[in-house]
């Protein structure tokens, strides 16, 4: 079998694969199974990715996000009770509206794949296989060396977008409760529990029993 013959039929294999389990996504009616559905979505397009010799993007997409984002929405998921009768109550009123959204979106897609086609130049051969590399080690290599300082101020920026999260989540707000790991450690037992010795005594019946009411 020619090797261009069987990319290609890899490729519409993967692709159907690929639409059947985005669709799978918004039509499965358990949470859980639409999350597994999502996971073989992305690992369909990993696949595809690799075929056009972005192994970089392939191997970023399997670890990232299939290997840690979605077994994190997987424990979420899995954790929460949801109602899933509420969750749907609206669906079917609303679908109307979502159905010409998503025409709307759809022409306006291809109206721009067509602009960008007309005037789109003709490309020239891969650079990772014109320089006799990999697609993860020519562009480790663009990365480290031609564009090292947006590389740079990039990461910068990501920084402190992470600090600026961590600051936000920490400042102080009336009625929130906080735990203080400091004071949790420093307490003594004998600052929180008093034992006391008291007497034992037999609390006095001042009424008579039944019994001696009886007698004559």
């Amino acid at each position: 079998m020619d090797t261009s013959l069987f990319q290609l039929i890899c490729f519409y294999a993967f692709a159907a694969v690929t639409v059947v389990a985005a669709l799978s996504v918004i039509t499965l009616r358990n949470s859980v199974h639409a999350v597994l559905a999502l996971v073989l979505t992305f690992f369909s397009t990993a696949c595809i990715w690799m075929l056009a010799e972005a192994e970089f993007l392939a191997i970023a997409l399997i670890v990232v996000y299939v290997g840690a984002v979605m077994v994190l929405f997987l424990f979420v998921v899995m954790m929460l009770d949801i109602d899933q009768e509420k969750l749907r109550e609206g669906f079917v009123k609303f679908l109307p509206v979502g159905l010409v959204v998503a025409a709307v979106m759809l022409v306006e897609m291809l109206g721009l794949i067509g602009v960008r086609f007309m005037h789109a130049q003709t490309m020239g051969d891969n650079p990772a296989t014109a320089a006799g590399m990999s697609n993860t080690a020519w562009l480790g290599m663009a990365l480290y060396t031609q564009y090292l300082l947006p590389f740079e101020v990039a990461a910068l920026i990501l920084t402190v977008g992470v600090i600026a999260a961590v600051a936000l989540t920490l400042r102080h707000r009336v009625g929130a409760r906080k735990q203080h790991p400091s004071e949790q450690v420093a307490v003594k037992a004998s600052d929180r529990v008093r034992i006391i010795k008291m007497a034992a005594e037999r609390p006095t019946d001042s009424q008579p029993s039944p019994a001696q009411e009886s007698k004559p």
